[in-house]
């Protein structure tokens, strides 16, 4: 089937940056919506940025101006740029995709396997 394949989480300092990659690989026919989640300890999963296939962004309000969102269709790849980070970022990002895989009529849901992003001095 498919997987996606997280990486560019480790630590940072506040200010600094990071830029998170997740590639979708397997039986992929189409890759519509992306987008990265995150889950800081003791809150609930919440959406950070989605991009669709078409380049249209989203984000929370909480990483407006700060994040940006990007894709490569060609590469089935999602990424996440962070600047400038702040201890509230601190969390395990997730990627997600929406995925018609080869074979199937509709889209199924695929997350990746955390990636953890520590903000601290």
């Amino acid at each position: 089937q498919v997987q996606l394949v997280e990486s560019g989480g480790g630590l940072v300092q506040p200010g600094g940056s990071l830029r998170l990659s997740c590639a979708a690989s397997g039986s992929i026919l189409t890759t519509y919506d992306m987008g990265w989640y995150r889950q800081a300890p003791g809150k609930e999963r919440e959406l950070v940025a989605i991009v669709t296939r078409g380049g249209s962004t989203k984000y929370a309000d909480s990483v407006k101006g700060r994040f940006t969102i990007s894709r490569d269709n060609a590469k089935n790849t999602v990424y996440l740029q962070m600047n400038p980070l702040k201890p509230e970022d601190t969390a395990v990002y997730y990627c997600h995709a929406s995925i018609v895989v080869r074979g199937a009529l509709t889209l199924t849901d695929y997350w990746g396997q955390g990636t953890q992003v520590t903000v601290s001095s």
